[in-house]
């Protein structure tokens, strides 16, 4: 596996995709950070970077140019609230259903939903294997068109790298207010 940042793993190729089309200088979140890969990762390519774990240790290594913050995001009030929305929001080997309206409300428009995660079909190959833990087949399409956000990439199906694992994969953007004077929806060059 290539190294990306001072013996972190590579970011995952779903979110170097999709994060490869945000405008520079992007303000993006890295929610449920853990070591900070993708954090580093996209500060190391200029975008302005919140990290957010509960780890403070994970919290403390995060590389200069990241912001950290350590937050238990299962216990307690939404820790961002009063934050200026995000360009990108970016989850990954996560799930705690009750966030999404938050991460929903953070988005900016014409912002990136980026989320990629473990689904039905994992406990059959390994860990995690609580269903509390596994995305429904279609779970994340579902809660994109329901929080109002278009769908520009969906993946549902069996990975082979880094392991073997059943994974449930969204790009999603939050449009513009409707209305006459309302900007032309959000449009990403996917040869780019």
């Amino acid at each position: 596996m290539t190294l990306s940042h001072a013996g972190l793993s590579a970011p995952s190729p779903w979110v170097a995709r999709w994060a490869r089309l945000l405008r520079p200088g992007a303000r993006v979140l890295d929610l449920a950070c853990g070591s900070g890969r993708h954090a580093a990762w996209l500060a190391a390519r200029g975008y302005t970077v919140l990290a957010v774990d509960r780890d403070g240790e994970a919290i403390a290594g995060l590389p200069a140019g990241v912001t950290g913050r350590v937050a238990d995001l299962e216990q307690g009030a939404w820790p961002l609230a009063g934050e200026a929305p995000f360009d990108a929001i970016v989850v990954t080997n996560y799930l705690h259903r009750p966030l999404w309206p938050h991460l929903a409300a953070a988005l900016a428009p014409g912002g990136m939903w980026i989320y990629e995660t473990f689904a039905a079909g994992n406990e059959t190959v390994g860990k995690p294997s609580r269903p509390d833990f596994l995305l429904r087949p279609g779970e994340l399409l579902e809660v994109a068109r329901q929080h109002g956000l278009r769908v520009v990439a969906y993946e549902d199906g069996l990975v082979e790298v880094p392991k073997t694992a059943f994974v449930q994969r969204i790009c999603a953007v939050r449009e513009a207010a409707g209305g006459a004077d309302a900007p032309a929806p959000a449009r990403y060059r996917l040869d780019a």
